[in-house]
């Protein structure tokens, strides 16, 4: 019987080691970030932050500004608003929102948090916002990685009604910052079918629109020149003091981008991971 409890106390623990953190009210200050999960609803503390350095972010200097500005003014309670960063793949939406997510709340010592929400949980947004409202103490940035919405998916007025609030309107405490691909959040052909298929083609392909007309700042991120592409590359080789070259690395970069067909800011960390990998090196900071 004693072998049998053990058995069963092992089981226990492993089973709470595996299981995720998810703090009640009093554990939220000691998290910096969180991920929020619909079934059951809660939050997951995340212990690590997967983010780099703001000053590693080149070739989008205004957006960078601009993003910054805004989350400062929510930090101290004044007036801000949802952002939505649109543009092209791997230039740094989300780790711009990592970012100024690390610098702002250094600043506010430890008291704006980051809760990020899945797309496909985007309909029990209202209950995160309901949730979060309670906690008055903090403010939190609802964040949520390339966001769209296909035909069929009405998830998005679960979108419009959190964003505007409703009754109660948005949360003092909270501000909600999206990245997508896509300007208006739906593809053309969507946009296009509400036109040809509608009984009403402008108010129905209004309503869908209309939904980032809920951001009220807009911040487009677009494909990097090579000088641009160069000072990514020569950025994080300096950060990590990757031991070459630089017309080396020039050359290596210019190879890397024409067989990948694209220059952005994750090609360029993809291409120094290859180069560390080479050079026998760990990137550390």
């Amino acid at each position: 019987m004693s072998e049998k409890r053990e058995i069963l106390a092992r089981i226990a623990e492993a089973l709470e080691r595996l299981a995720p953190v998810r703090p009640d009210a009093a554990d939220i200050g000691k998290y910096e970030a969180f991920v929020w999960r619909s079934v059951p609803p809660g939050l997951e503390a995340v212990v690590k932050i997967n983010r780099v350095e703001l000053t590693l972010l080149k070739g989008i200097d205004l957006t960078r500004e601009q993003l910054l500005e805004n989350t400062r003014r929510f930090a101290k309670a004044l007036p801000a608003n949802n952002a939505l960063l649109w543009g092209a793949r791997g230039m740094g939406k989300s780790s711009l929102v990592k970012a100024a997510h690390k610098a702002v709340n250094g600043e506010v010592k430890g008291m704006l948090k980051v809760v990020e929400i899945h797309r496909e949980d985007i309909a029990t947004l209202p209950l995160l916002m309901a949730l979060l409202r309670k906690e008055t103490k903090f403010r939190f940035i609802v964040f949520c990685d390339d966001l769209s919405f296909d035909a069929q998916d009405t998830s998005y007025k679960s979108l419009k009604a959190a964003l505007d609030g409703g009754l109660e309107g948005r949360p003092g405490n909270v501000i909600f910052y999206a990245t997508s691909n896509r300007r208006h959040l739906l593809p053309r052909d969507m946009i296009e079918n509400e036109r040809s298929t509608a009984i009403n083609p402008s108010e129905a392909v209004q309503e869908k629109v209309s939904l980032s007309d809920r951001f009220g700042l807009w911040l487009g991120f677009h494909n990097c020149s090579q000088d641009e592409f160069f000072a990514m590359v020569e950025g994080y080789a300096s950060h990590y003091r990757l031991k070459i070259k630089t017309e080396d690395l020039r050359a290596a970069a210019i190879e890397w981008s024409v067989t990948r067909g694209s220059r952005s800011g994750r090609v360029a960390w993809q291409l120094i991971q290859d180069v560390a990998g080479k050079l026998g090196q760990k990137l550390e900071d």
